[in-house]
């Protein structure tokens, strides 16, 4: 059984616990921090946490923990991890790991020279429709993965750090698209470099410094691209979509927004609904369980028995460094309006990956097109001579 200290009594905190504690789990938080004394003793009257903290030292460095769960505002994560890493705790860290790659580097350096496990809970790869999804992608169903597209969008956060630029490091960008940043990587590879980056971001509807909208698109070295989407605008719940398209095929996930369980109330639920939902009458869609569907389950799973075994979760800090970089470059491009390289100081992947081609013969002198069937019943084909470079129809 592994003892967690949860550092940070909040909305995450709450997620977390809920799957930690959930299912008959057999590893227990037993120690919360929290800055303030009052919301932390709720949250362990709540969820049958046996000590709480108001100091983050005392609380990392408890010698009943073996554990340190961060969950705390995106500011905090440093001083949380290098306190970890010199207590020799596993460390696990909620999205993003940094407030920039720089940020984010420290705290990889710090966990590797340390020894200490690092894992970089990022939910969303582990939702089970994500999960199932990667398994086709990796047995080659979609052929080479050409483009990935992954939205996330909903009313705004929860809490009023996310707000403060100085405190989140910034905006939609680093609060959802590092989501969407990570789900492409994996469905295009995450030995495949990002190169650079492409974004538009703007305020448009509240009143705050940050960007609360924002649309991106990272090149990787292989010509693959990723598309993201977020807003802190959007009205009508969080909508979770992803797409992606290879030369063998294509897949979509819709992971929230609609989740396949509808309920139409005249008087409304008298309760919660789901995360991020704007009202609890008319036409609802509650969720069956939140925290397996929006992946903690999984991700849990995974790292303590990467914990357990010795082995690299699926997703470490040096994934949640890449991710900084990332978004880095989409802050300098927001900035410029043009491409903006992304600034890998540490790079683990392959290299001098040559360009996707999937070509595919006809016959020795002509590539094939497209090979399509017509509502007379007929079929079409559309070659390329390879010497002349003419396209033309043919009809076998």
């Amino acid at each position: 059984m592994r003892k967690i200290a949860m550092l940070g009594a909040g909305f995450i905190g709450a997620f977390y616990v809920m799957s930690l504690h959930g299912q008959r789990r057999r590893d227990k938080v037993v120690s919360v921090y929290s800055r303030s004394a009052q919301r932390g003793q709720d949250f362990a009257q709540r969820w049958g946490v046996a000590k709480v903290h108001t100091d983050m030292k005392a609380a990392v460095e408890d010698p009943d923990i073996d554990t340190v769960v961060i969950a705390l505002p995106n500011n905090l994560h440093r001083e949380a991890v290098l306190l970890a890493a010199a207590a020799k705790k596993n460390v696990l860290c909620t999205k993003p790991l940094g407030t920039t790659a720089e940020d984010a580097k420290i705290m990889l350096e710090a966990v590797e020279k340390a020894g200490v496990f690092h894992g970089y809970l990022e939910d969303l790869v582990y939702t089970p429709k994500t999960q199932k999804a990667l398994q086709y992608v990796r047995n080659g169903a979609l052929g080479q993965v050409l483009w990935a597209r992954s939205r996330e969008t909903h009313p705004g956060p929860h809490s009023d750090w996310f707000w403060n630029d100085q405190q989140s490091g910034g905006g939609a960008i680093i609060d959802l698209a590092c989501h969407c940043i990570e789900l492409s990587r994996n469905y295009i590879g995450k030995h495949i470099r990002p190169v650079e980056v492409v974004c538009w971001a703007d305020t448009l509807a509240k009143p705050i410094a940050a960007e609360d909208n924002a649309i991106g698109l990272v090149r990787y070295e292989n010509g693959a691209v990723s598309q993201f989407e977020v807003s802190w605008s959007f009205r009508g719940g969080l909508d979770l979509r992803d797409e992606a398209s290879g030369t063998e095929g294509s897949l979509r996930i819709d992971n929230f927004l609609r989740t396949g369980f509808e309920v139409f109330t005249a008087v409304g639920s008298q309760g919660y609904v789901a995360e991020k939902a704007e009202n609890d009458r008319g036409w609802i869609f509650p969720v069956g369980d939140e925290v397996h569907e929006l992946g903690y389950n999984h991700m849990f799973s995974e790292m303590f028995d990467c914990i357990d075994n010795g082995t690299k979760p699926q997703e470490d800090f040096y994934d949640g460094y890449v991710v900084n970089a990332v978004m880095d470059a989409c802050y300098r491009s927001a900035k410029t309006k043009q491409w903006e390289p992304v600034k890998l100081d540490i790079w683990r992947g392959a290299t001098s990956v040559p360009k996707i081609s999937a070509f595919k013969d006809y016959d020795a002198d002509h590539y094939l097109i497209k090979e399509e069937l017509l509502p007379d019943g007929s079929t079409k084909l559309i070659l390329k001579n390879k010497a002349s470079g003419k396209i033309f129809e043919k009809n076998p």
